[in-house]
C-alpha cells in the first residue's frame, strides 16, 4: 500500500469516484448536469409557487403534491455540491462528518418521498371509493397530521444507523462509488461490526419503502374495483384519469430505487459506471419528471402555468 493510500485510510476524508475512468469528459458532463439541477429547481419552485398562489388548488391532493416538491427541492440541493464539485472540477474529497450528514439527507428524503406517494395514494382512494365523505375525511387537521407523522417517520427512524456511522472504523481504501454518499457505500468501507446497520437498514427498508408500496398497490386494486363498477366508460375514464399523474409519480420514485438496489446486491460485477449512472438516476429522475408529470396532466396545474406565462410575456 502507498503511502498516499494509507494516509486516506487512516484519515477522515473520502474520495467521490464520480464516473471512473471518464475525467477528461468531466466538462461536458457538467452541461447536462447544471440544466438537470437547474430544471429540478426551476420545476420544482413553480410547482410549489403555482400552488401557494392558487386558492383553487388548496386542496388535500395538492397540499401533498407540495410537499412531494419541497423534498425533491431539497433532494437536489442534499446533492448538488457534490455532484457538480466533482464535474466543475472543484474537488472529489468529503470529510466523514459531511458525508454522514448527506446520507442522512439522501435517505430520510427518500423516506419522505415514499410516505407522501403513500398519502397521495390515499387521497385518491378517498376520492374514488368514497367521494360523498372525502371532504369530512381529509380535513386540514387531519393532512397536518399525515404530513407531521411522514416527516417524523422519517427523521427519526434512520437516525440509529446513522449516528453509528460516525463511530465506524475505516479501513479500506477511502473510495466511495458514487458521486455522493450512501449508507451501504460506507459500511462497504468499515471493518467494524456493521450488522446492526445492515440489519436494521434492512428492516427499514421493508416496514417503509416496501410496506408502502404494497399498500400504494392495494389502494389501487381498490380504486380499480369502484373504477369497473361504474356504468359508464366516460365514467371510469374520468376517474381513472385523475390518479394518472400520481401512478406516473410512483413509477417514477420505485424504479430507480429498485434498480439501485439490485445493482448493489447482484451487480457487484458490473463495471463502476453501471453504479454510478443508477445512483444518478435514483437522485434526480423523480426530482426532475415529477414537475413535469404534474404540469402535463394535472388540469388546474397546467392552466394556472398557462395562465402564469402568458401574464409575464404581456
Amino acid at each position: 500500500m502507498s503511502a498516499s493510500s494509507a494516509s486516506i485510510i487512516n484519515s477522515s476524508i473520502f474520495i467521490l469516484i464520480g464516473f471512473p475512468g471518464l475525467d477528461q469528459y468531466y466538462p461536458w458532463f457538467s452541461i447536462p448536469f447544471s440544466s438537470i439541477y437547474a430544471m429540478v429547481f426551476l420545476g420544482n419552485c413553480m410547482v410549489l409557487h403555482v400552488i401557494r398562489t392558487e386558492p383553487s388548488l388548496h386542496q388535500p391532493m395538492f397540499y401533498f403534491l407540495a410537499l412531494l416538491a419541497l423534498t425533491d427541492l431539497c433532494m437536489g440541493l442534499s446533492t448538488m455540491h457534490t455532484v457538480l464539485g466533482i464535474l466543475w472540477g472543484f474537488s472529489q474529497k468529503i470529510c466523514l462528518d459531511a458525508c454522514i450528514a448527506q446520507t442522512y439527507f439522501v435517505h430520510c428524503l427518500s423516506g419522505i418521498e415514499s410516505g407522501v406517494l403513500l398519502a397521495m395514494a390515499f387521497d385518491r382512494f378517498t376520492a374514488i371509493c368514497n367521494p360523498l365523505r372525502y371532504t369530512s375525511i381529509l380535513t386540514n387537521s387531519r393532512i397536518i397530521h399525515f404530513m407531521v407523522t411522514i416527516l417524523m417517520r422519517s427523521t427519526l427512524s434512520i437516525l440509529p444507523v446513522i449516528i453509528r456511522l460516525k463511530s465506524f472504523h475505516y479501513c479500506r481504501p477511502h473510495n466511495l462509488s458514487h458521486s455522493f454518499c450512501l449508507h451501504q457505500d460506507l459500511l462497504r468501507l468499515a471493518c467494524s461490526d456493521i450488522r446492526f446497520n445492515s440489519f436494521y437498514a434492512l428492516t427499514l427498508v421493508i416496514c417503509t419503502l416496501l410496506l408502502d408500496a404494497v399498500l400504494i398497490l392495494m389502494s389501487y386494486v381498490f380504486i380499480l374495483h369502484t373504477v369497473l363498477s361504474i356504468a359508464s366508460w366516460e365514467g371510469r375514464l374520468k376517474s381513472l384519469q385523475t390518479c394518472v399523474s400520481h401512478i406516473c409519480a410512483v413509477l417514477v420514485f420505485y424504479v430507480p430505487i429498485i434498480g439501485l438496489t439490485m445493482v448493489h446486491r447482484f451487480g457487484k460485477h458490473f463495471s463502476p459506471l453501471v453504479h454510478v449512472l443508477m445512483g444518478s438516476i435514483y437522485i434526480l429522475f423523480p426530482p426532475l419528471m415529477n414537475p413535469i408529470i404534474y404540469s402535463v396532466k394535472t388540469q388546474q396545474i397546467r392552466s394556472r402555468m398557462k395562465k402564469w406565462f402568458s401574464l409575464k410575456l404581456k
